[in-house]
């Protein structure tokens, strides 16, 4: 894991953006192809997509309820302690959304006015959830219970399958106790397309959510005002900043819970302390040979991860609201004080027994989050990203009348009499009735 020094990081951080961009440039030809191919035809082409990419030769995409059933039964009765979790799990995670789900509102600024806004969910939304080199039950219930609070009739998962043509049963569980109205099997690229345009049997979606691999990112980029989308994930990414009085070895741990997800995930350490700097090193060089999934966490740490040395705690906070990352733990002694100062981050977790794994499970707030320095402009996924807002407008007779000339004038200056008009013909026929 690599040490840097503050203006060091900086100064390779404008060369890696620039390789980002060329990666990204190289998947859209072979994205657009897969999307233009099953907006063509349909189901044929996303089962010959997934026989290509996911080596399943399925004939058909959807769930049928006797394998959903039995997936659910077999998580029950044979693993009662993993369902156990899943439905606590789905508790936290309800009570949490209940909490930021909106009413809408009428207020009457003068007699004869009334103004409002109606909130409405959305009718149908398409959840993607990963597959491939691990598997996330805990996504399903991340993104489906939100939707569902929100009161979205028809929520339907795709995820891609096994090479049998099988699905986790935890996944397939999860989305039982989530409530999701159906799953189908199915993933990458043209997942994203079957929900984004309809195929013969998955329905057009009005809203597509969930994180995903590179070609799922750029494929939601590319449907996106064809449908709705929530936002372009991309690796997964933690920052800690951290002291001397927080054990190395936590700081190492949650370095790497994120180092696992993928090659490309990027796990960053920020501290003032060159010292502490390299007992954080030796210890994640120490932990990578304990854990099963060793070889993608050597690669992503020696790709992505960092030890940043700043020179005092603003400068650190500089740079933690300059990355605005996925996940950020501050876990120094001055944790609590510095929440206040921190503006950009995807959640943010408070003292060393906090642990990123806290969210990502169990805890309640959603662990679908903005990547890529997006957390400066987005939210984590909620209620609210399955819900729309109306205004609602009346006016009396009178209050229009009253506020005519007004708005006709600022018509006029737009220079747009049929509006003009619309207002001038209401007030002609009041006067010519009196």
């Amino acid at each position: 894991m690599q040490i840097l020094r503050y203006e060091t990081y900086k100064r390779n951080l404008a060369n890696t953006e620039k390789a980002t961009q060329t990666i990204q440039q190289n998947l859209d030809e072979q994205v657009l192809e897969i999307i233009r191919a099953v907006q063509k035809r349909g189901d044929e082409a996303a089962l010959a997509y997934t026989k290509k990419f996911d080596k399943a030769d399925i004939s058909s995409l959807p769930v049928s309820e006797e394998e959903w059933n039995n997936a659910f039964n077999r998580i029950k009765t044979e693993q009662p302690a993993l369902f156990e979790a899943l439905t606590a799990a789905a508790e936290n995670i309800r009570q949490y959304q209940q909490k930021t789900k909106e009413d809408g509102f009428q207020f009457s600024p003068q007699p004869g006015i009334r103004l409002g806004q109606k909130i409405t969910p959305l009718d149908r939304v398409g959840v993607y959830v990963p597959g491939g080199k691990a598997s996330y039950p805990s996504t399903v219930l991340m993104d489906v219970i939100p939707a569902i609070v929100a009161g979205v009739e028809q929520v339907v998962i795709t995820t891609p399958p096994r090479p049998d043509g099988s699905l986790d049963p935890a996944v397939l569980t999860a989305a039982k106790i989530a409530g999701a109205t159906g799953v189908y099997k199915i993933g990458g690229a043209q997942a994203v397309a079957a929900l984004a345009y309809g195929t013969e049997c998955l329905p057009k979606v009005d809203k597509i959510v969930g994180p995903g691999n590179a070609f799922v990112a750029r494929a939601k980029k590319w449907v996106f005002g064809d449908v709705a989308i929530d936002m372009i994930a991309g690796p997964s990414e933690i920052c800690a900043f951290a002291d001397n009085t927080v054990p190395s070895s936590y700081v190492a741990a949650d370095l790497l819970s994120q180092a696992e997800h993928a090659e490309d995930a990027t796990s960053i350490c920020v501290t003032t302390d060159a010292d502490y700097a390299e007992e954080v090193q030796k210890e994640v060089e120490r932990q990578i040979p304990l854990l099963e999934r060793a070889e993608i966490i050597r690669e992503s740490i020696q790709a992505n991860g960092k030890i940043i040395i700043c020179d005092d705690e603003e400068q650190a906070i500089e740079l933690i609201n300059s990355i605005a990352p996925e996940h950020l733990q501050l876990m120094g002694e001055n944790a609590e004080d510095q929440v206040e100062k921190i503006k950009h981050a995807g959640a943010i977790f408070i003292g060393p027994y906090s642990s990123e794994p806290l969210g990502d499970y169990f805890a309640g707030p959603n662990h679908t989050l903005p990547t890529n320095g997006t957390a400066r402009f987005s939210s984590p996924l909620g209620v609210y990203d399955f819900m729309k807002k109306s205004s609602t407008i009346h006016y009396s007779k009178e209050r229009l009348l009253d506020y005519a000339d007004t708005i006709i004038t600022i018509a006029e200056a737009e220079g747009l009499t049929a509006h003009a008009n619309a207002i001038r013909i209401r007030k002609e026929n009041n006067h010519a009735s009196s």
